[in-house]
């Protein structure tokens, strides 16, 4: 080739172009097509592979993906949208603009989509053309195995046909093998194009995999369910957000994963073509939000040539049914120079946010809100001026109330005073305050009192604000289990907490977290209900660090959608279609998913001890930290392990955080005979000799608990070897490493933690448990001043 283009450098342009066409096109013929057997995967595709289905089942789906026929799909841009201004082939819109329609064709070879309806077909064309071999072409009339997209807007007859639309709110769905016309069809119906947008993911995922529902109960699988299709569904949540901790210079606090995706040096003028990749997987989950900063915010983020920035982001996301988002600094105006305090009482202040919100919605109209962060971690809030959280939270949402805007206030909180007990302290400041936020206001709440640990137990402000709407926070990065590196499946870990029974129902009936955030506030005018996951994606090619590490975006999404959902049966449904359909494959791969947390809390943080990790970046054991500035900020304020036993006293005894709960869920804690194990140590100061329920003494038990996880981190490698037939090779080398390093940290885990608690306790190890492989002192010695995710 270099030869031959050295011989055509003398060609006039006007000749060469004609003839390097040509050979472009013989080498683009000659690479093996995207997807093919054999084809190098670096996990950039996520769940939307759309891998080539066997024979048998090609023919399968194939019968009822003959054609699109998507009314509508044509037209301009969605109501409330500016017009289309006319833009040059490959330039971004001016911010706050709609681009002028692509064809579908261009839309399946890459481009950004004008409207959901048109993402819709696209991402069809896309996933059948990919299972298939050939995409199925858009149609104008219905023909048989069509798959048919309408709205009762679009296709007037559906009002006819008792589909009951009307009970699927403008995000939900309807997927059903009908006749139309005549005609036999794969109807995927809604109230909204945004609607169909979801359904059309839908009707992938499960032509894909051949699964049905995740209620965890299974039902017919395979292609040929796609002909007898009839599911309705709907999101049980109206807010579905993802918080990115990303800076404006691309660190990422907490982050695992590279860069920030935001390229805010090149933005508004470069927008990347991962944006796009990031809408479409967001959108296949049914998150419709995404904050795009820290919540550690900066000034900044809130002038005019950020403002652009971000709308330039709003732009690309917007035909996928995401909102954008900005954290908020709360003290913005006065470190601005705009005003002379950052009191929210005062008018100059609460002016300044109202003439901010309207600059914002000028260049973002269909702009989310704020979410803040104050009085927390030295973040700046209304208690420094001796005002409320209401106060803070009700000025911001009086300034975005009339553009339908809406203000996520953190409770994650802690005061500047020592406390007696870390985990009481957003139960104390907020619950006095329920009922006096505005109706535009959210209380986003941690899923558990102290901070995304391995295991906590769910929030006890969960239950607690009757009049006020809370909004579930979870981690999806992994700050506390092992960072990217270790396998830690969290959809366990939500839906461990989801379905927690707080007992806040009237006369102390069952009421679950996930019950209750579906139901939002039970009085007052706020409707308003959401979840919320602190984002794990980065710049990497694999979006997330690992690959195992997507199932967490993926699992949040899923749950966001249905919080009632199966973790187990996401798992199959993540593990299908991102590394193999193949039955023995999914097997496999969902039991190690569904065993790796529980390994890594039992070589972590087994029997409800918590908060053990290194100081700052949160890497590794360091019980032994007693050093910091604040109590709290100490692992052995945690453990508080001595001479006579081990654990947190959170009964009547000790700090009485117990009483936080409802009296029912209260009673349980306040006795460590009814206290779960795996959350024993983290209400109980309990000897060591304590009796466990296996018969073992509490030492002898602890000891067997970090050893459980070790010998589980080493099953992980061992199962995974044995899928190497169905793993493409890149991936499982990919995992296998990690899970290698997951390993040897979690005999590091083992080691340093037995070699501190021994030191402490005094104890004798038991016949046939073996004894660390270093000294204490050198457990200690290690440091990681260059850990990631310190942003």
């Amino acid at each position: 080739m270099r030869r031959l283009l050295k011989a055509l450098a003398p060609v006039p342009v006007r000749v060469f172009a004609p003839v390097f066409a040509a050979l472009l096109s013989l080498c683009v013929l000659a690479a093996p097509a995207h997807g093919a057997s054999g084809a190098v995967e670096d996990g950039y595709d996520l769940w939307l592979r759309y891998r080539p289905l066997d024979k048998a089942a090609r023919e399968q789906v194939r019968a009822v993906a003959t054609a699109i026929v998507a009314p509508g799909a044509a037209a301009a841009a969605p109501s409330g949208s500016a017009p289309a201004p006319s833009v040059a082939a490959g330039s971004p819109p001016p911010a706050g603009r709609v681009a002028a329609l692509p064809s579908a064709a261009a839309m399946a070879a890459g481009a950004p989509a004008a409207t959901p309806l048109q993402a819709a077909v696209a991402e069809l064309q896309r996933g059948f053309g990919g299972l298939l071999g050939k995409e199925p072409p858009l149609a104008a009339s219905v023909q048989d195995g069509a798959v048919v997209l309408a709205t009762p807007a679009s296709m007037p007859a559906l009002s006819g046909m008792g589909l009951k639309l009307e009970t699927l709110g403008q995000e939900g769905y309807l997927l059903r093998s009908t006749r139309l016309q005549g005609r036999k069809v794969t109807l995927v119906a809604a109230n909204s194009d945004t609607g169909l947008l979801y359904g059309a993911f839908a009707l992938l995922r499960k032509a894909g995999t051949g699964m049905v529902g995740t209620d965890g109960k299974g039902g017919k699988g395979g292609p040929a369910a796609l002909s007898a299709l009839d599911e309705r569904s709907a999101p049980k949540l109206q807010l579905r957000v993802l918080n990115h901790w990303d800076n404006l210079d691309r660190t990422v606090e907490r982050g695992y994963a590279g860069e920030s995706i935001w390229n805010w040096w090149a933005l508004p003028e470069v927008r990347d073509r991962r944006y796009v990749d990031y809408a479409r997987a967001n959108a296949s989950l049914g998150i419709n939000g995404t904050v795009l900063n820290n919540v550690n915010s900066k000034p900044d983020i809130l002038t005019a040539p950020w403002i652009a920035k971000a709308a330039a982001v709003a732009d690309t996301l917007r035909p996928y049914g995401i909102r954008v988002y900005l954290s908020a600094r709360f003290s913005t105006p006065l470190e601005l120079g705009a005003t002379k305090t950052a009191d929210p009482l005062d008018p100059a202040v609460a002016a300044w946010w109202k003439a901010k919100a309207d600059e914002i919605y000028k260049t973002i109209p269909d702009f989310g809100g704020f979410l803040v962060k104050a009085n927390s971690e030295g973040q700046p809030g209304p208690q420094d001026y001796h005002r409320s959280h209401a106060d803070g939270a009700n000025m911001l949402a009086k300034a975005l109330a009339p553009h339908k805007g809406i203000v996520m206030w953190r409770a994650f909180v802690y005061a500047h005073e020592k406390p007696d007990d870390r985990a009481k302290q957003a139960y104390d400041e907020f619950k006095p305050l329920d009922g006096t936020f505005d109706a535009n206001v959210l209380v986003q709440v941690k899923n558990g009192a102290i901070d995304f640990q391995p295991r906590e137990p769910a929030h006890p402000l969960f239950g607690a604000m009757p009049k006020t709407p809370l909004m579930m926070e979870f981690q999806i990065t992994k700050e506390y289990l092992g960072y990217a590196t270790h396998l830690a499946y969290l959809g366990t870990m939500y839906q461990e907490t989801l379905g927690t029974d707080m007992r806040t129902g009237s006369g102390g009936a069952s009421a679950t977290v996930a019950q209750i955030l579906e139901a939002g506030a039970q009085q007052g005018g706020s409707r308003l209900t959401g979840i919320a996951g602190v984002a794990n994606i980065g710049s990497e090619r694999n979006w997330s660090g690992s690959h195992f590490d997507q199932a967490n975006w993926y699992a949040f999404g899923r749950l966001a959608w249905n919080p009632q959902a199966d973790a187990r049966a996401l798992a199959r449904e993540w593990a299908a279609q991102t590394f193999s359909p193949e039955p023995a494959a999914v097997a496999q791969i969902t039991d190690m998913m569904m065993m790796s947390r529980e390994a890594v809390v039992n070589y972590m943080t087994p029997l409800g001890l918590h908060h053990l990790m290194g100081t700052g970046h949160h890497h590794g054991p360091a019980p032994w930290v007693a050093n910091l500035e604040r109590p709290d900020w100490n692992p052995v304020y945690y453990h508080r392990a001595d001479k006579g036993g081990i654990g947190f006293d959170r009964t009547a005894g000790g700090s009485n955080a117990v009483a936080q709960y409802a009296p029912g869920l209260a009673r349980q804690y306040a006795d460590p005979r009814t206290t779960p194990e795996t959350m024993l140590l983290w209400f109980h100061h309990l000897p060591w000799d304590y009796k466990m329920a296996s018969g073992r003494k509490l030492w002898d038990e602890l000891l067997a608990r970090y050893d459980s996880g070790v010998a589980q981190a080493d099953e992980l490698r061992q199962r995974w070897a044995k899928l190497k037939p169905f793993i493409d090779a890149r991936r499982h080398e990919d995992v296998a490493v990690l899970l290698d390093k997951q390993y040897a940290e979690a005999v590091w885990w083992r080691d340093a933690s037995i070699a501190y608690f021994q030191s402490v306790s005094g104890l004798p190890l038991p016949a046939g448990v073996k004894a660390p492989g270093m000294p204490l002192d050198y457990y200690k010695s290690l440091k990681f001043p260059y850990a990631p995710g310190r942003g």
